[in-house]
Order: C-alpha cells, then structure tokens, then sequence
C-alpha cells in the first residue's frame, strides 16, 4: 500500500544563532588545546564545531507530519482516529501549557525556540495520555490538515 502525498510536514529546525554557537563551542576546544601546539588546536577548532554542528543538527531534525490515517511527531505515531479536537495555542497559551497547565502524562514536543503550539486530545480510552502538545511554527496548517484528513478517512 502506497501512502498518499503527505498534507502537512514540517521540520522543527534549530535557529540560525545556534549555528554560531556551534563555532564558538570550537573555538572553546581550539582554545584549550592551544598550548599543545598548532595542530592540536586545528583539531579542537575542527572537530569541536563539527560535534556542535551535528548535536544541533540533530536536535532540530524532529518532524511533524500528517501522513495517510496517522499524525507522526517525532518518534510517535498516533492514529487519528485516536485524536479528537485541536487547540491552535498563541505564544502566551502556550507557555502556559508547557508550565502550570502541564499534565505529566501528556505527550510533548518542545523546541522552546517556536512560540507557537498546536494541543490536540487523545480520545482513545486505552491511552492514558490526556493530549499532544506540538511546538509548530504555523499551528493553524496542522489543526487543518488533522481536520481534513480526518474527514477523508
């Protein structure tokens, strides 16, 4: 069975800053390793940016997609039919559900660098996770493209 185009897919991708940082990480490690000579220091300044770059490549590589009857984000993969309503959360809402509104047994997908969130309930009784919180920069696409695919399932 071939899976239809996907509706919705987005990757939560680190902000630029953090690429900066990954340089100066380093720089750090060229710096501490400049009394060993030249080349230790080249090597620090290489491999150090490089170990940086690939930690924060590799924490914003998490994707979000609606893909034929599942919501995949991240690791997970929950049926929708399992879901119920969407709840598109401004930045303040949703840095309240990521605070004191938080339930711990709720599903997360934090990047604290996206403002935005999507809250979708889990109407599945067998599941005790009471909802999904989804950091994404346009919660309004994926509410939709959760509705529609939805509706056409």
């Amino acid at each position: 069975m071939q899976l239809s185009a996907a509706p919705y897919e987005e990757r939560l991708t680190a902000p630029r800053s953090w690429w900066l940082v990954s340089f100066l990480v380093g720089l750090s490690l060229a710096l501490i390793l400049l009394p060993f000579g030249t080349l230790p220091t080249l090597v620090g300044l290489v491999g150090g940016t490089a170990a940086a770059a690939v930690a924060a490549s590799s924490y914003g590589s998490v994707r979000i997609r609606v893909v034929g009857d599942s919501l995949v984000a991240g690791d997970a993969r929950i049926p929708l039919t399992a879901l119920g309503e969407a709840e598109v959360l401004d930045a303040e809402e949703a840095r309240a559900w990521r605070t004191h509104k938080a339930d711990t047994r709720a599903f997360l997908l934090l990047r604290s660098y996206i403002p935005t969130a999507l809250r979708v309930e889990v109407t599945d009784p067998e599941d005790p996770t009471p909802y999904l919180y989804l950091s994404t920069r346009e919660p309004e696409r994926l509410a939709e493209a959760i509705r529609s695919a939805k509706a056409a399932a």
